[in-house]
Parts: structure tokens; sequence; C-alpha cells
């Protein structure tokens, strides 16, 4: 029988999570900005590399959405292989992975090595942000993990911002005989191989090894840590298979919803540069300026339909019309010149980024507690294979037609029925039985049925 131990100090621990967060955050969000700007940045190379290299729109569409492929194989062995060696050596390993393969895109010769490094990156990226989760899991305790992590998050809309004026600024470096474009994968994919280095030095694995933590905020957050992993174990649950969630309906319907989603994020991240460079005369800092101006107005959007869902509650309601807003702007985009599909854009994005931040808390309210960090790591792996399909169509479309337009349309239909199938997810589990016991949702069920794999 397990001795049951005394709550922790709840003011030790208050400060304890207080420093976790104040030491480990900033470092995460800049890490977060890293990882984005040398996932995204060769929309702002295509022109260049085409160039140069004869890479066309298709090659390049399917270049830039390999990664993706890489990244989905490889996350649920890099994050296994993260509980094993520690959180400290594994993030270093992954940033050290990402910066190289990075640096490589410098010396790409043609299609066949854009593809093979582009999915080399995915793969060498694989594991960082569940790995993130990871390790909010073993130094917060449950009641914190939440805030730390919307500031995490916060790295994607920041990046999202400055990735096209850096990437547009060192588009102008040149010498030793590298292009501009060569320049700029070998300086963004330098800073993070800079960045693990203080990754390693910054970074403990566990709270015990923490010098910066009094015995006592340790003592506190071991005990808080411990006592959640208890409760975990004492639950006897098991992982299911992935054929077994993706048999609740609920389920498959979330990751559908945020596959139309990630669909149209990358569809815009990857061809923006190339439509904003068909209004007019512009240079690559001009383009990585106007490439900033619709995600910083989807960061507003975010925060203001954040509020009003607050306010108003009705979740699906809240993403159908954001999905909507995101569908109209991407037909408005193909009915115009390029200064009015630019405008058109911003509309969308303030629809498809707002639709991002508004779907995650109705399977967050539907999954049963004990599974739902394995879940949403499954709603997002295959959510962001629209990063594969979404920029794949628009090169073979450019390619064949001249013209993005079929895949313009394409978005704003997914859209739209993603804003339709959204009215049919659930925002809470089953309702009660008729004996009045609780009926638990279909992927708990699944859970107790399949005894494939231990609790994480």
């Amino acid at each position: 029988m397990k001795t049951l131990q005394s709550p922790p100090d709840p003011n030790a621990l208050a400060r304890a999570a207080a420093k976790v967060k104040r030491h480990v955050l900033p470092l995460f969000v800049i890490m977060f900005i890293v990882n984005y700007i040398d996932r995204v940045n060769i929309g702002f190379v295509r022109s260049h590399m085409e160039t140069d290299l004869g890479i066309g729109a298709a090659a390049y569409g399917l270049g830039a959405g390999l990664f993706f492929v890489g990244y989905a194989i490889f996350e649920v062995p890099s994050n296994m292989l993260l509980q094993r060696y520690g959180a400290r050596a594994w993030l270093t390993r992954i940033m050290f992975t990402w910066g190289a393969a990075a640096m490589a895109m410098a010396f790409v010769r043609g299609e066949t090595s854009f593809y093979v490094l582009r999915f080399i990156l995915g793969a060498a990226e694989a594991g960082f942000f569940p790995g993130i989760i990871y390790y909010f899991t073993q130094w917060l305790p449950a009641a914190e993990r939440g805030k730390a992590m919307a500031i995490f998050l916060s790295g994607s809309a920041i990046a999202s911002v400055i990735s096209g004026p850096v990437s547009g600024a060192l588009l102008h470096i040149s010498g030793l005989s590298l292009h501009g474009w060569q320049w700029m994968f070998l300086i963004e994919g330098f800073a993070s191989i800079v960045l693990c280095g203080f990754v390693w030095f910054w970074l403990q694995s566990h709270p015990r090894e923490a010098k910066w933590l009094s015995e006592e905020e340790k003592a506190a957050l071991t005990a808080a840590i411990d006592q959640e992993q208890q409760a975990r174990d004492a639950s006897r649950t098991v992982k299911p298979s992935v054929f077994k969630l993706l048999a609740d309906r609920q389920i498959a319907l979330f990751c559908f919803i945020y596959f139309s989603i990630a669909l149209t994020i990358y569809g815009a991240t990857f061809w923006l540069p190339s439509m904003i460079k068909k209004m007019g005369n512009l240079g690559d800092f001009q383009v990585g300026l106007f490439n900033s101006i619709p995600w910083i107005i989807s960061i507003v959007a975010m925060y203001g339909f954040a509020a009003m869902a607050s306010k108003w509650k009705y979740q699906q309601a809240w993403v159908a019309v954001t999905l909507v807003i995101a569908a109209f702007g991407m037909f408005m985009s193909t009915t115009g010149g390029p200064v009015f599909a630019f405008v058109a854009i911003c509309f969308a994005a303030i629809g498809f980024k707002a639709a991002s931040a508004l779907f995650w808390p109705i399977p967050q309210g539907y999954l049963d507690a004990r599974i739902a960090a394995a879940v949403i790591a499954l709603i997002n792996s295959i959510g962001n294979l629209g990063g594969f399909v979404a920029p794949t169509t628009f090169g073979f479309l450019e390619q064949t037609t001249g013209s993005i337009e079929g895949g313009l349309y394409g978005l704003a239909a997914t859209s739209l029925l993603a804003a339709i199938v959204i009215f049919f997810a659930r925002t809470s589990p089953a309702g009660t039985a008729v004996s009045g016991a609780e009926k638990k949702p279909l992927s708990h069920q699944a859970l107790k049925s399949d005894p494939s794999g231990a609790a994480s």
C-alpha cells in the first residue's frame, strides 16, 4: 500500500512555480520563434531558388510540404526518446539538428536535395512541441500549465510577425560567392545552433537539479508533481492505439476540423510572399514587411474573438463564424487584382488564426483528462499534415495551370465544410445514462478496451 504524502506547502509551491516560469518561459518563447522561422523561411526565397536552381512551383510546394511528413513520422519516437534521455539533453539535440538541417538548406542544388533536406528538417524538429509540453508536466503543477502554455504559444504569433522583415533583410547579404538566400539559411540556422548551447547550460531535466530553487521549493514542487502522477497511475489507464482513437467519431471530427484550419494557415503562410511580389516592384525587405501585416491583424483578432467567446459562450458558433470569415476572405482573394487579393488574405487571416485558437477548448472539454494529452498530440499531428497538402496542391496547380485560384477555392470550400462540421462536435463528454451512471465518451471506452500501451 502506498503511503499518502502530505500536501505540499502552498506558499512554497507558488514561489517555485513562479520561479520556474521566470526561468524557462523566456527561453522557450525564443526557441519557438527560431523554430518557426526555420520552418517557414523558404516562403521568402521561392523566386530566388527558382531563378538560381530551377526549382519550379510544383517542386517548391512538394518540398515545403515534405517538412510535415518528416515531422509527423518522427514526432512520437522523438517524444519517447525525450522521456528516456531527459528534456535538457533531448531539447538540446533537437535544436542542434534542426539548426544544422536549416543551415544545410543553403547548399541545395536541385529538386532532390531540396526534398531530402526539407524532410530531414521536419524529422529533426519532431518532438520539440510535445517535448515542451512534457517539460511542463515535470516542472509545473496542473493549475499552472495552462498559463505557461499560453505564454509559450505566443512565440508562434511573434514569429509570424517578425519572420518576414528578418528574412527579407538577410536576403540582401552577399559575399563569399554565396547568394542572399543562402546567407539567410546559414544565419537563421546558425542562430538555432548557438541557442542550443544556451539550452544545455540553462535547462535542467528535473526540479531536484535546479540550484535556483530552495530546498523547500524543490520539495513542494516535487511533492505536487508526484501526487499528480500517483493520481494518474491510480487510474490504471492505458493508451489506445491510433486506430482505436480514430474510431471515436468525435476525435475523427476534431482531426478533420483542425486539418482544415491548418490547411488554410499553411496555404497562406507558404504562398503569401509570392502573392505579395505580384503587387508591384517590391524588394525582399518590403515583401517581408507586407507579409507581417496579416499576422499582426490576426493576433488582434485572436484576442478579440477569445474575449467575445468568453463573454458569450457557444464555442462551436464562434469557431464556425471565424471559419466562415476565412472562407469568405480566401474566395474574395480570387476576384480582384494582387492588391485586392492581399487585402482579402488579411481578412481571411482574421478567421483562420482565430479559429485555431478557439478550436482547442472543444476537444479539451470533451476528452477524458487521463488521455487528453495523447489525443491532443494525435489531433495536432494529423492536423499539421495540412501543411503538406496545401503547399503541395498549390504548387501542382500553379505548375500545371499557371494559377493558384483552384487552391484558394478549395481552401474556401474546406473552411465552409469545417464550419458546418463543428456543430457536430461535442464540447463536453457524453451525457448521463438512463441508470444515472455517468456515460464516458468513446475515447475513454476505447482506452479501457485496448491494452496496447502503458500510461504516460
